[in-house]
């Protein structure tokens, strides 16, 4: 038997954490604190519920024809899904065993020198990395941590030639900017491992969730960027030689 995991939810049918039609399985517990964030109710390293590989593959088989005739398959999310390696590892594992592409979708706040780490990479097919800000204040700032060890991961991923989509949120006062642009670019301007960047604009649509569980929305009144700026950004990564989309 594989070991179990804490999950927050899983979802059938997903169409935005990866290529193609996707079974996501939202891990349960976070170390970073988004100001942004909008999964407020995975932060809880002790919530959600425990299942197996066997209880979630046997769910995420029956949406096989559907995942492999768009180009999908499996990807775990959260949360954070690295701080559950070992389920991770297994879970990818069932899934290569039954044909189904893998996804990892982290912050990358996580050690790299690890035998698992490199087993749940081995696993993976894509990893879709989040990079909050390059600047180490402002990340600290706006997610709670410093962003050494992301940046790390970053460079790991590069060094093993993994197959890499970076995420960059693009929050109104704090990553807008075109000095954190230029940052983003210079850092990943020869890692000729990613494929693609995907802006992603700043939203309030976890707000709700904030609230529900009592908690203050600390960015409460910051709006959308404009079309403009997210022109702007995209300008600029893409003269860093890397494919931009939002």
């Amino acid at each position: 038997m594989s070991v179990k995991g804490r999950i927050h939810s899983f979802e059938s049918c997903g169409t935005v954490d990866g290529p193609g039609i996707r079974f996501i399985v939202f891990m349960q517990g976070c170390l970073m604190r988004c100001q942004y964030c909008h999964n407020r109710d995975t932060w809880d390293l002790h919530g959600g519920r425990e299942v197996s590989v066997e209880e979630i593959m046997k769910e995420a088989v029956t949406y096989r024809h559907f995942m492999n005739a768009s180009g999908g398959g499996v990807t775990a999310s959260g949360g954070e899904a690295m701080l559950q390696p070992e389920f991770v590892r297994d879970f990818f594992r069932a899934a290569k065993a039954e044909g189904i592409h893998t996804c990892l979708d982290t912050n990358g706040y996580v050690r790299k020198h690890t035998e698992v780490i490199d087993e749940v990479l081995d696993n993976t097919d894509l990893v879709m990395l989040d990079l909050k800000q390059l600047d180490d204040s402002i990340h600290h700032e706006l997610v709670g941590v410093p962003n050494k060890r992301v940046l790390d991961f970053a460079r790991y991923l590069h060094q093993r030639g993994q197959k890499t989509w970076i995420r960059y949120v693009v929050v109104p006062g704090y990553t807008d900017d075109e000095r954190s642009a230029h940052l983003l670019g210079e850092f990943i301007r020869d890692m000729d491992n990613i494929e693609k960047i995907e802006l992603l604009p700043y939203h309030q649509l976890g707000v709700h969730k904030w609230e529900a569980l009592g908690f203050d929305y600390p960015l409460a009144g910051v709006k959308p960027p404009s079309k403009e700026t997210m022109e702007s950004i995209k300008s600029i990564l893409a003269n860093y030689g890397h494919h931009v989309m939002y």
